[in-house]
């Protein structure tokens, strides 16, 4: 990017990615929105050091991006009265399922565009977060590959994500039953996406992904591991380390992530603003 109103150092050694400074994310008029907006359509992954969003702020700030398919949601190993959640409690299972590469809301609907998340209390060592470039990933499939997807397509689920954890979520059995364990159709979405802004093609695949029509079970498994590995490596990979007040907003259509293992006797909250999809764009072929 050249001639915008702030720094941009894309992130050294990755596919993606770049770090802005010089801008105050609750103060920013339309040209350089425009200008900001662009850079993420470009990098996929946009880090903001230090802006220390409210709540509030973070809300106002991803609302810029589209309607919001929720506001504020914490990202916690924290309960609501200061204590931290023991590990077999089912909100850490999330957390936990969570360390899993997958894109949000492919379980849904309607896939998300995009996710702010702010950093408020981080662990002294791990639990950083990590972002994949499904661009990179398809663009250095051989042509035999690339062929070999086109018309594939996969199921999504959480409850399928979760059950391979041995999370069992079903709302009978009394577990966790959040957002995300619905009791509809899993959605099935191509293995191969198109960009509704840009026009570049990109792996969509992720801890959620399987069942592949026309394929078996294990053939199925197989292709998925396959591409998973091909896809989440360096230099398509970048894992962020988080300072108290850091900011970042990712594009969900192009792009992978996971959160690292911490201590889970330590406690963790980062806030998620998550961007709602396009209903045509991003609606699944049968939700």
């Amino acid at each position: 990017m050249t001639n915008t109103n702030f720094t941009v150092e894309p992130v050294p050694n990755t596919s993606f990615g770049a770090r802005l400074t010089g801008l105050n994310l609750n103060d920013l008029d339309d040209q350089t929105f425009s200008q900001l907006y662009a850079c993420w359509l470009e990098f996929g992954l946009l880090i903001f050091p230090t802006q220390h969003l409210t709540n509030e702020q973070q809300v106002d700030f991803a609302r810029r991006f589209g309607e919001l398919e929720f506001p504020l949601a914490p990202i916690s190993n924290i309960r609501k009265d200061g204590s931290v959640r023991p590990e077999d409690d089912d909100a850490v299972k999330v957390l936990k399922g969570n360390m899993g590469w997958h894109a949000d809301s492919t379980y849904m609907p309607v896939q998300a565009k995009g996710a702010v998340f702010t950093a408020h209390i981080v662990p002294p060592s791990g639990g950083e977060t990590g972002w994949a470039d499904m661009r990179a990933a398809y663009d250095c499939l051989d042509a035999d590959m690339k062929e070999k997807l086109e018309g594939l397509s996969a199921y999504h689920s959480l409850h399928y994500s979760q059950m391979k954890l041995g999370h069992d979520s079903k709302k009978d059995k009394g577990s966790y039953s959040g957002y995300g364990f619905h009791d509809q159709d899993p959605p099935l979405r191509p293995l191969v996406k198109t960009h509704p802004e840009t026009g570049k093609k990109s792996l969509l695949i992720g801890r959620h992904a399987y069942g592949i029509p026309g394929l078996s079970e294990s053939e199925s498994e197989t292709l998925l591991d396959e591409l998973m590995v091909h896809a989440c490596q360096a230099p398509r990979i970048y894992h962020h380390s988080w300072t108290p007040g850091d900011a970042v907003i990712w594009d969900n259509r192009c792009l992978l992530h996971q959160a690292c293992p911490w201590d889970l006797a330590v406690p963790r909250l980062m806030f998620h603003a998550r961007i709602a999809g396009d209903e045509i764009s991003e609606f699944a072929a049968n939700a």
